[in-house]
């Protein structure tokens, strides 16, 4: 656990990281930049969201089939008896 605590920033230290981007990219460029981020994070909630859809599609398939054959089993020994 404390090997994490690198981690997290301080206060002092974004402000750093701010100036230091402001220094960069001056003033007019870092609202292009946010909503760039922004957006970009957005896709990836999208994609995160549809793979994990997928999955659950996948499951839920999988889940009927075994129950399918669990149902053929149980009718196989059913008509054996």
């Amino acid at each position: 656990m404390s090997s994490l605590l690198f981690l997290s920033p301080s206060g002092g230290e974004i402000m750093l990281i701010l100036l230091v981007v402001l220094l960069l990219f001056g003033s007019k460029n870092i609202p292009d930049i946010a909503r760039n981020l922004g957006k970009g994070i957005r896709e990836i909630k999208n994609v995160t969201g549809e793979i994990q859809n997928e999955i659950r599609k996948g499951m839920s398939e999988e889940k009927k089939q075994v129950q399918d054959i669990a149902d053929e089993i149980k009718k196989d020994v059913d008509n054996t008896l």
